[in-house]
């Protein structure tokens, strides 16, 4: 098991943690015992990075995460976004809402929040995105109140840029900065992940798999039947553009003996210490898969190899619908 230092004033936690939103319908049906068993494996095997989000199905995840933390709290290190509204789409799917990192919102929403997950604390709270009616400074300064409070442990922020780190910075220590990062999502390499390094500031890296393409488990756009329909590269000719980069993937996985899956994640990690990777699953066994991507040692030639075959800005399609770019990296 691979454990890595979260920034410079964070705990050791697993450099593969699991990100829990699959368990609250993101991506299609799922069952709670199924997920509970998934949760309490990953804890099983000491993989205590668990991320989720008070808006993942509207609080059903954290109800999930208490059930399968029960008694053993101070095994898990629970990371919690919160802040992000949602709003019904079409279908009757969930779309994208307004974002809300005001001091009393973020006061009143952690409180809710412990209650759903039964516990005293959260170990990092992280506004789900920058807020851009309120300062960062603002928002850092009530989650600086929370931490002398005891009610959380450590503060993160998502999807901010280098300047927002280096405000935020400046009122408290920032633990993390959760933000996307995979073979295919590498904006951040010029300033952000820099950034990251030089404030002793943790990055966990979310869809490393790129929302599971990355996989090599999606074959054919009738493959997606939930939100990813939605996102550009899953759509029209960017998908199958980018079915061939996948194809690389596999190639290079099986020249090195493992999965494609375990080849991304093994890349993520290999960008930097301060790096942790948290790929989603609601599965036991992707779980188990996922995790021994921890145990896939890049050397500088392959890691040299890969970036000549995937060059950064080789995917097709932005990463997310274009009325959403704008929120990040803000």
């Amino acid at each position: 098991m691979m454990n890595r230092k979260l920034g410079t004033n964070g705990p050791l936690v697993s450099a593969v943690g699991l990100g829990c939103m699959g368990m609250s319908g993101a991506y299609g049906e799922s069952d709670d015992e199924q997920s509970v068993a998934t949760i309490e494996r990953a804890l099983a095997l000491g993989h205590n990075f668990l991320d989720t989000a008070d808006f993942y199905g509207m609080g059903h995840n954290e109800e999930i995460i208490s059930k399968a933390i029960k008694g053993k709290r101070e095994q898990a290190f629970i990371s919690l976004k919160t802040g992000q509204f949602r709003s019904p789409g079409p279908n009757g799917s969930v779309g994208f809402g307004p974002v809300n990192a005001h001091p009393d919102y973020l006061r009143n929403a952690v409180l809710f929040s412990l209650q759903r997950l039964k516990t005293d604390y959260i170990d990092l709270y992280t506004p789900a995105r920058v807020d851009p009616n309120v300062p960062v400074e603002e928002t850092v300064g009530a989650l600086a109140d929370l931490v002398q409070k005891g009610v959380i442990r450590y503060i993160g922020l998502s999807e901010a840029s280098a300047d927002t780190l280096r405000r935020a910075a400046t009122v408290h220590p920032i633990t993390a900065l959760q933000i996307e990062y995979s073979l295919w999502s590498r904006d951040i390499e010029s300033e952000v992940l820099p950034t990251t390094k030089e404030l002793g500031i943790g990055l966990v890296a979310y869809s490393p798999l790129s929302r599971g393409f990355l996989s090599g488990d999606i074959k054919n756009p009738g493959d997606i039947k939930d939100h990813r329909v939605h996102m550009p590269r899953f759509q029209g000719e960017n998908f199958y553009k980018n079915l061939e980069l996948v194809k690389r993937v596999e190639s290079l996985a099986a020249d090195k003996g493992c999965t494609p899956a375990q080849l991304a994640i093994a890349w993520v990690l290999a960008q930097g210490e301060n790096i942790i990777a948290i790929p989603g699953t609601k599965r036991i066994k992707t779980l188990e898969e996922n995790i021994a991507a921890g145990d896939v040692n890049l050397s500088a030639e392959e890691l040299k190899s890969i970036d000549e075959i995937l060059p950064a800005g080789v995917v097709s399609g932005t990463r997310y619908p274009e009325m959403l770019m704008g929120a990040l990296m803000a």
